[in-house]
């Protein structure tokens, strides 16, 4: 006798607490971010970058926060950061004219990493760490 899977509740699991922009700025990440291997492609550091600049970004995806601001709530070396940076210009995730930076749209396949690829519970402790460094700089 086999069973049939039920179907996947499509039901929010806190009603009272379903995210909405509310008249504030809101960030997002393409589906196709986890989806086509971006994620993965991405080390600790990129990761940590990459979010902080979608999270900071206008409605054109451009950041206006100065190198050292950027470092200050990351916690980031300035050898971290450069080097942060340039694997996210080099896998065209963003673009900076040395002032502003922008978040572009995704490729359409991800640069293969130059780092080892993370684990499953690597890349979750590396969006973990990510969102509590950017909570933990917010009120600095």
């Amino acid at each position: 006798m086999t069973s049939t899977p039920r179907p996947l509740r499509r039901d929010t699991i806190r009603p009272d607490r379903v995210r909405g922009i509310g008249g504030q700025s809101f960030a997002f990440l393409p589906h196709r971010f986890l989806r086509d291997g971006f994620l993965p492609s991405l080390t600790s550091e990129e990761l940590r970058l990459y979010v902080f600049l979608v999270l900071a970004a206008d409605r054109h995806g451009v950041s206006f926060y100065s190198h050292q601001r950027i470092r200050g709530v990351l916690e980031m070396s300035a050898d971290a950061y450069l080097q942060a940076r340039t694997g996210l210009l080099r896998k065209d995730l963003i673009a900076a004219d040395g002032v502003r930076v922008q978040v572009l749209s995704l490729p359409d396949q991800p640069v293969a990493p130059t780092a080892p690829r993370l684990s499953r519970d690597e890349q979750l402790a590396a969006c973990q760490a990510a969102i509590t460094s950017l909570s933990d700089g917010v009120g600095k």
